[in-house]
């Protein structure tokens, strides 16, 4: 499985906690210092089934300063995806990428799921 997180982010370190605690093998990528291309986020965002818009770390300082809240809606989807693949930061994380399954943000009931596939 591939962990893809930001180590100083309290919620990544939570999650690699978990993984850790459940025996689950990764290997751990940082975000900040290893941007996902832009290839790599289309087919995150296709296995993930979430909308393009959870794949924004909104709660970010780069998502505010550049008012991305009130871009994105005017935005296609081409845009979004060259946006995220400039920095990092501006993707949300962490994010588990295990097979046909990708996670973004950390809920551990989810995470139990993609144990299960990732075992299977």
């Amino acid at each position: 499985m591939l962990f893809i997180c930001y180590p100083k982010c309290t919620t990544c370190q939570k999650a690699q906690k978990w993984l850790d605690d459940n025996g689950v093998g990764y290997a751990c990528r940082n975000i900040k210092a290893q941007n996902p291309t832009e290839a790599e986020l289309r087919a995150w965002h296709k296995a993930s089934g979430l909308p393009l818009k959870r794949f924004f770390n909104t709660s970010g300082l780069l998502y505010k300063s550049l008012e991305l809240s009130k871009k994105l809606a005017s935005m296609s989807d081409d845009e979004q995806f060259t946006l995220l693949a400039t920095d990092g930061m501006l993707v949300k994380r962490p994010i588990a990428v295990a097979k046909d399954t990708v996670l973004v943000g950390f809920k551990a009931e989810a995470w139990v799921q993609l144990l299960k596939n990732a075992n299977s």
